[in-house]
């Protein structure tokens, strides 16, 4: 299966042109020869602090300096410059069918139009600004994960869960083998599914002796936990068992956000692209699985109930959050409008949601010192966004120029 795939992939490389059919930069996967520079009217380092008129120099694949000299290889304007965007949770893997259907493993869609879509679905999301995702629960991600990141083809740098966690059937110890193995087979952490869809319900699947297996043995591996948690009582087991980051709690009670807050233990809720994106797209997933007229009414009722999640979790002192929007098919190339959410709907302040979507995010993802800030030494990614997302965080929908690791993708001025 794994040489099959290689061939698929092959197949996309010859089909570049397909792919950057909406790019400006034909030059996207050579590399920056020398030294560049990038000048903008403002610069967000995504740590808090904002220069003007200042220029980025990139050599090779890293930034080595950031000064105010007045000549760049690319004078982006009134443009901002941004640290390229971090998504914490992206299905890349979802797509549409050729029936314009969500895609499943017995819809008749062959291996070699999945690996293109999804390449596909991985170039929109690079295009809008997004340079490093993070994918739970998508085996295929492997391959596409590996490819990019050998320069075979663009897209974001992606970190990959592999197959996820929902069998509740299996022991404890049954878990602690699958994460050993998981990690073998290149995962870069472990995803769990700790209660059902809020399709239906999102009451607790797993026991917490079996989240406990599972998060303590991926620790001891040296493996972060992702643990899809909607009711508060299995947001309460993960907390327990030490799991690392928890995803969506749109059921949470305060109580147990400040055990969140109070226990390090990260939250990643969703401000509402994602409800959205499945109302909006409807009948590309209607009658599939629970996509039926319960789970539909469910999403209605969850959009306020996440901007509540999200107002309630800002307010909770010490409590780490992250920024992943949960883009399924449909949401690829639009995972900035979780930030617009958060501004213009939720409340939260510009400076804070930028930083969530780059800095905060690299820390959730361990990465830290290599991407989520401009500063010299940190590696090349960076969007600029026509306008200033600080007075008008729609600013963010409008990425004109893409860098990710001294590459152009994009550079639409």
């Amino acid at each position: 299966m794994k040489s099959t795939r290689r061939i698929m992939l092959a197949t996309v490389v010859a089909a570049g042109g397909v792919l950057a059919a909406n790019a400006s930069v034909p030059s996207g996967l050579k590399a920056q020869v020398g030294t560049v520079s990038i000048r903008a009217a403002r610069l967000v380092d995504g740590t808090g602090n904002v220069l003007e008129n200042a220029r980025v120099v990139v050599r090779g694949d890293r930034i080595v300096a950031i000064d105010h000299e007045a000549t760049a290889t690319y004078d982006l304007g009134d443009m901002t410059l941004l640290p390229g965007f971090i998504d914490a949770h992206n299905h890349e893997y979802w797509h549409f069918n050729p029936q314009d259907r969500l895609h499943t493993g017995r819809d008749g869609e062959n291996p070699v139009q999945a690996e293109l879509s999804a390449a596909g679905e991985a170039w929109k999301t690079l295009q809008a600004g997004f340079t490093t995702i993070q994918s739970p629960g998508s085996p295929e991600d492997k391959d596409l994960r590996d490819w990019i990141d050998a320069g075979r083809l663009p897209g974001p740098r992606i970190l990959t869960s592999l197959a996820p966690f929902s069998n509740n059937r299996l022991s404890p110890d049954s878990m602690r083998a699958l994460v050993r193995l998981r990690k073998a087979q290149g995962a870069d952490f472990i995803k769990i599914f700790a209660s059902e869809s809020i399709r239906t319900g999102g009451a607790q699947t797993m026991s917490d002796a079996q989240l406990a297996a599972l998060c303590g043995e991926a620790q001891a591996q040296g493996l972060r936990t992702l643990v899809h948690a909607h009711s508060d009582a299995s947001v309460r087991a993960a907390v327990g068992a030490g799991c690392t980051q928890i995803e969506h709690g749109i059921f949470v009670a305060d109580s147990t956000l400040k055990l969140m807050g109070d226990t390090g233990t990260r939250f990643d809720p969703q401000c509402g692209l994602v409800f959205h994106n499945y109302l909006d797209n409807w009948s590309h997933f209607d009658g599939i699985g629970n996509y039926n007229a319960e789970g539909k009414a469910s999403m209605e009722k969850g959009i306020g109930l996440a901007l509540d999640v999200f107002k309630r979790a800002l307010a909770v002192p010490g409590l780490q959050l992250a920024y992943g929007t949960d883009a399924v098919a449909g949401a690829h190339g639009h995972e900035a409008e979780d930030m617009v959410c958060l501004v213009n709907e939720v409340g939260a302040d510009p400076m804070r949601v930028l930083e969530l979507a780059t800095s905060v995010n690299a820390k959730s993802l361990g990465m830290e010192d290599r991407i989520g800030t401009i500063a010299p030494g940190m590696a090349a990614d960076l969007v600029a966004v026509a306008g200033n997302p600080l007075e008008d965080i729609t600013a963010v929908r409008n990425v004109r120029f893409v860098m990710k690791g001294g590459k152009v993708y994009r550079n639409t001025r």
